[in-house]
């Protein structure tokens, strides 16, 4: 491993480039942003380790920082998220210390993580806390003490779990800013993006037609939300599996049909798990599902499908198309499982589209920008993005898309804020 890179191919470049570039058109507001940063330099001298999936979306979140004057350094967040081409690129034409290789084993994985972190970085940002996990795992005084740590920046629901685990505990220590709170990145980013990716990988790796076919969605929240209308879209009859109350009145009241697990694995062709929870799919549901059917997770991690278990189950494993294993487990039954369980919008497919990631990476820059002028003044603590930085990329994005909206008149403002005007 190079001292400052470790990717694929630096011959990978030019390709890159082009996909860096192709992204960049469809963010405008993180242009905005950038072009801020390259005036006003808010970040100057600051370090910042960031472990993200290493898309083209987030290389122009990278020259973004850099622009804001940050020394920027880059992790992978999943093993098979990566686009080589782009670590290539920012690596050799953006200069931006890349460690990233698309398959990388675990071992790899963790010293690319290590490597993120050598320049002893004052900001992270995270997508799954695992920054901010290692820190407190290694005690090497890095993350206690005189706080040289400014604060952290937080991408995911899985994430901000993790982080508010160790909030409640008393053990997190530096403050982190949960973007994936931020109204403009969860309401958009979670439902529209992970909608339509998500989709996009199943039917990339399989070339299947959903129309016609269940597809049971196992958690609704913003994310589950958006998987269920993108495949109820797409012509597919919908099952939502929950475990929260509301959540599952949510998804009745919005038209699926919601059903314990193991009542909706016998009907299912295809199951995508979006929970950030463990073994959601588990042995007696395999064996209770139907011959050929395809299993996905969108969740972070890939914990949401229990692999183990299934592997245990079946007397043979082969791969049929890319990203696309089938497991014949001993009475015969086959089971197609996508992307080895993981990000199957990352590993099968592109990610989110660069038009809905523009704004989650607004939020990440601005935040980076908050955390230099207030981390100092923070708890060790899970904090939301300021509503002032929401507001102000949600009016960006609809300038951006030349969408004008309403003031509200003075009276209208006086009305508001008065208790005697009522009726």
């Amino acid at each position: 491993m190079g001292m400052m890179q470790d990717v694929k191919s630096l011959s990978l470049t030019k390709e890159g480039v082009t996909r860096i570039e192709w992204a960049r058109r469809f963010m405008p507001v993180v242009r905005i942003v950038e072009e801020r940063f390259r005036r006003e330099k808010p970040l100057k001298g600051i370090r910042l380790a960031a472990c993200l999936h290493v898309t083209s979306e987030t290389a122009n979140l990278m020259r973004a920082l850099k622009a804001g004057g940050a020394d920027v350094r880059l992790c992978a967040s999943n093993p098979l998220s990566t686009q080589d081409d782009v670590a290539a690129a920012l690596v050799k034409e953006y200069g931006i210390p890349t460690f990233a290789v698309r398959g990388e084993d675990r071992k790899r994985y963790y010293s690319h993580i290590r490597a993120a972190l050598g320049h002893e970085p004052q900001i992270t940002m995270d997508d799954g806390a695992d920054l901010v996990s290692e820190l407190h795992k290694t005690k090497n005084g890095h993350a206690g003490g005189r706080r040289p740590i400014l604060g952290g920046t937080e991408e995911t629901t899985t994430g901000v779990i993790r982080l508010r685990s160790m909030a409640a505990k008393g053990v997190l220590k530096f403050p982190v800013i949960s973007v994936n709170d931020a109204d403009t990145k969860h309401l958009f980013d979670n439902r529209y993006g992970t909608g339509q990716s998500t989709l996009d990988g199943v039917i990339r790796a399989t070339n299947t037609l959903i129309a016609g076919q269940t597809v049971v969605v196992c958690g609704y929240g913003w994310c589950g939300r958006g998987i269920a209308e993108r495949s109820r879209g797409l012509g597919a009859h919908v099952v939502v599996v929950e475990v929260d109350a509301v959540r599952a009145l949510q998804a009745v009241m919005d038209g699926f049909r919601v059903e314990p697990i193991a009542k909706a694995a016998v009907k299912g062709d295809v199951f995508i798990t979006v929970t950030g929870d463990i073994n959601v799919l588990r042995g007696e549901h395999f064996l209770r599902m139907k011959d050929g059917v395809i299993l996905a997770n969108s969740g972070h991690f890939n914990v949401e499908i229990d692999i183990p278990t299934l592997g245990k189950m079946s007397k043979a494993v082969r791969t049929l198309r890319n990203n696309v294993q089938e497991y014949v487990l001993k009475n015969g039954k086959r089971i197609v499982l996508l992307g080895e369980g993981r990000l199957v919008n990352l590993a099968a497919a592109e990610g989110h589209p660069a038009m809905v990631m523009d704004m989650s990476f607004a939020n990440q820059s601005l935040a980076a920008e908050y955390l230099t002028r207030h981390g100092h003044e923070l708890k060790r603590q899970v904090y939301p993005v300021p509503k002032e930085i929401d507001e102000a990329i949600a009016r960006l994005k609809l300038k951006t898309m030349g969408v004008a909206i309403d003031r509200l008149t003075e009276e209208q403002r006086q009305y508001l804020a008065s208790w005697e005007m009522g009726t």
